[in-house]
């Protein structure tokens, strides 16, 4: 890991004594779409999930993680969210709503805890990828204990 970076993501594994591995892959200072951050890392896309927010019509906002190679069906979404539908939050809202800004959107460690659905794939690997909270940095856990750990549930999204 470069310069002993610690994320507030990596940091609160830790302190819940989640076994973790930190990737990180090239970048510059943009974010760096899902499935080229699959391919600069060597994995499946299959297996490294992005996490987007959207806000209900009630306007509760929710969280989905899904794979990057995936679209999020809003209709499955909302569905499982108890919502009539859902629409996705405008990237420029996304710090002031999570404390996350494009291409560091993790789903551990938001301002808030946010209703979280993982798409019922992630528990078809071993292992899955999600935003460690830092460009250029991916954790690599079990899909059963983040998804415990997050207080997730998982269904059908994409």
């Amino acid at each position: 890991m470069a310069k002993n970076i610690k994320t507030n993501v990596m940091r609160i594994l830790d302190k819940a004594g989640i076994e973790y591995k930190v990737l990180q892959y090239p970048h510059g200072k943009e974010a760096v779409e899902g499935n080229e951050v699959a391919r600069l890392m060597g994995q499946n896309p299959a297996q490294v999930f992005k996490t987007l927010v959207a806000k209900g019509k009630s306007g509760e906002f929710f969280v989905f993680d899904i794979p990057v190679n995936s679209q999020l069906n809003l209709k499955k979404a909302a569905c499982a969210v108890g919502e009539k539908n859902l629409e996705m939050t405008h990237v420029k809202d996304l710090v002031k709503i999570c404390g996350y800004a494009r291409g560091n959107v993790s789903p551990i460690g938001m301002k808030s805890d946010f209703t979280t659905v993982f798409d019922i794939s992630a528990l078809d690997f071993d292992i899955i990828y999600i935003s460690a909270g830092k460009i250029g940095f991916q954790i690599e856990a079990a899909p059963n204990e983040l998804i415990k750990f997050i207080g997730a549930k998982t269904e059908s999204i994409v």
